[in-house]
């Protein structure tokens, strides 16, 4: 994929991976001239580049005129050394937990100021959330980022709170000082909650998988419906997360 840019100083491959940037979790689908405004191209080298991004597998068309991220691309995510580990390590124990609970089960890694889901199993029983494989999650507005961002240390927590806490629900914790004091809890305890923080009628209980050296390997959560007694669902998601972290070390 190569061609010549009418914008100086930006390379062919920054502009196709502006391209690629256009789409997240709450973009999965995105026409021509969505990719053109959210990149910030022109809509000429926007359609250029989406051909292109087409033609080697990246990008594929719906029916419907939008795009979507293709299958070539997650083929290669899939072979990053520490998700394809951690997953391996972490599938056994998501399948034992969700035949326990039949709710909805997700293993996270922190990616920047997001905690990445890079694993999850559910079913049509369990409760509706906006999380899917490769989308992103909030820090401190979900038990897979809050057990990610206890354990991520002072710099981590800086750059989170700085950039303002998101108020998803009525439940979001928005002050600094509240969310730290939850955090400190879940380093003592080594499990983390969210109570309709990030969902209404969804409740989380997650707990982090760490390493030899107590660096934070990934989140495994639990997400289920707000009448679920979370209490009865920690001493599974706890030990299922030290089993992980034996495997993936």
């Amino acid at each position: 994929m190569a061609g010549r840019t009418n914008t100086p100083g930006q390379s062919v491959s920054q502009r196709l991976l502006a391209v690629l940037d256009t789409f997240d979790v709450a973009h999965p689908a995105l026409t021509l001239t969505e990719v053109a405004t959210r990149s910030g191209l022109p809509v000429s080298t926007a359609r250029r580049l989406i051909n292109e991004l087409r033609a080697w597998g990246g990008l594929e068309r719906l029916d419907d005129g939008r795009y979507h991220i293709g299958m070539r691309l997650w083929t290669i995510g899939a072979l990053s050394p520490q998700q394809r580990g951690l997953r391996e390590a972490a599938l056994p124990y998501m399948h034992d937990l969700f035949q326990a609970t039949q709710e909805n089960i997700q293993l996270t890694v922190l990616e920047g100021t997001q905690a990445l889901c890079i694993e999850k199993i559910s079913s049509t029983k369990a409760v509706p959330t906006l999380t899917h494989i490769g989308g992103r999650l909030p820090l401190h507005a979900t038990g897979v980022g809050k057990a990610l961002l206890a354990f991520s240390g002072e710099e981590l927590f800086s750059s989170v709170t700085e950039a303002g806490l998101a108020r998803m629900t009525p439940h979001t914790i928005t002050q600094p000082g509240r969310l730290a004091a939850a955090l400190a809890e879940v380093r003592t305890s080594h499990v983390a909650f969210s109570y309709e923080e990030m969902t209404l009628g969804a409740v989380s209980v997650a707990a982090p998988v760490l390493g030899l050296n107590g660096r934070v390997l990934a989140a495994l959560g639990i997400v289920a419906h707000s009448r679920a007694a979370l209490d009865r669902l920690t001493p599974a998601v706890r030990t299922a997360a030290l089993g992980i972290a034996r495997w993936a070390t």
